[in-house]
């Protein structure tokens, strides 16, 4: 039960941490999880942390909340998900609740805006290096890199929306596993540790 606990309360405290830096939105957010889950702590791996962003980035909701609750419920089930998610956005629900008691026309005070400007031009550094850092990771062939370039006009240049995107780049993906006959060798790995298994069940 003490273990429990400790991981319960692991979880929040280090999501309550991230979440207090939620400037610039999820993705902006990627190189302060990297370091906090995967370097420091290792409870996901790399690549695993960019699933949970791409899987964060077709679902509803926030990226990082997302992300939360997927490391939550990976440490420690259902309640660890709930508890990370609540760590991840209780920070926010503190600071709002706070400006929305005390302080009237927040926005309108000078040096509020004096600090938003240079919170704006840290976020624009931090989600430049977020984007070629998860570029670095997640382009690994010319399909990649020309996908990469194809999602960048498709968007910009003719406003196509993310989510069709993202389903088209699925299918692709899928289609491409299947004609280089990936998804039979994944399937096929996997029998033969399914069996590997059953023999030392057996042992």
């Amino acid at each position: 039960m003490n273990a429990s606990l400790k991981t319960l309360w692991e979880l929040f405290s280090i999501f309550f941490k991230i979440g207090l830096c939620t400037f610039g939105g999820g993705i902006a957010m990627l190189p302060i999880l990297e370091r906090e889950l995967v370097e420091k702590r290792n409870w996901v791996e790399s690549n695993e942390l960019l699933d949970y962003f791409a899987i964060g980035q077709s679902t509803p909701g926030i990226i990082a909340v997302n992300v939360a609750t997927f490391v939550g419920y990976k440490r420690a089930k259902i309640l660890g998900g709930c508890i990370s998610t609540f760590g991840m956005v209780c920070p926010s629900l503190i600071i709002i609740t706070v400006i929305a008691l005390f302080i009237s026309n927040f926005a309108d005070i000078v040096w509020v805006q004096k600090a938003l400007v240079g919170i704006n031009v840290a976020v624009a550094a931090i989600l430049t290096s977020a984007v070629f850092s998860f570029s670095k990771k997640s382009v690994k062939n010319v399909f990649g890199f020309f996908l990469l370039l194809l999602s960048f006009v498709l968007i910009f240049v003719f406003n196509v929306g993310t989510i069709w995107i993202i389903l088209g780049s699925a299918l692709l993906g899928v289609l491409l596993a299947g004609i280089r006959g990936d998804l039979s060798a994944k399937e096929k790995r996997a029998a033969e540790k399914s069996v590997e298994d059953g023999k030392g069940d057996g042992k």
